[in-house]
């Protein structure tokens, strides 16, 4: 399974966020930090906003910060809100195959996909900001 470039700097952003929780951060920061365009990430912005992950402050001193602490946001949530599709054979979305009644390679596949949105339900943003202080040194993150 692959996850988008959408869900992957969504991600980095969120990271970004839980390692600066208690000030705003930019845009423009984040895009240097890792290098991607700021105009992709403000898609992303707005897009973890209208999820509820974000709150954008607009403005002079504006920014984002997290909607909720780090340690209540899961890895999972952000993925299943953002992932546009999780078939990862066409007959999980309905297509036609002729084995499909005697098929147990879709129930593999299934349980798969389970385990593995399982591992990242249990998985939290604080988790993955960490270690936060090698994290803030290689972002160029000063507190």
């Amino acid at each position: 399974m692959r996850l988008t470039t959408l869900t992957d700097f969504a991600l980095r952003m969120l990271m970004h966020l839980a390692l600066r929780p208690q000030g705003r951060v930019t845009i423009s920061e984040v895009a240097k930090a890792y290098g991607i365009s700021e105009n992709h990430l403000m898609k992303v912005a707005q897009l973890l906003g209208q999820e509820g992950f974000v709150n954008t402050v607009r403005g002079r001193g504006g920014g984002l910060v997290l909607a909720r602490s780090a340690d209540q946001i899961t890895v999972g949530q952000v993925v299943r809100r953002l992932e546009p599709d999780f078939a990862l054979v066409p007959c999980f979305g309905g297509g036609c195959c002729a084995i499909l009644p005697a098929c147990r390679l879709k129930h593999a596949l299934h349980t798969a996909r389970e385990a593995f949105l399982g591992v990242l339900d249990d998985t939290t943003l604080e988790a993955i900001a960490e270690p936060e202080a090698e994290l803030r040194g290689l972002l160029g993150i000063a507190l």
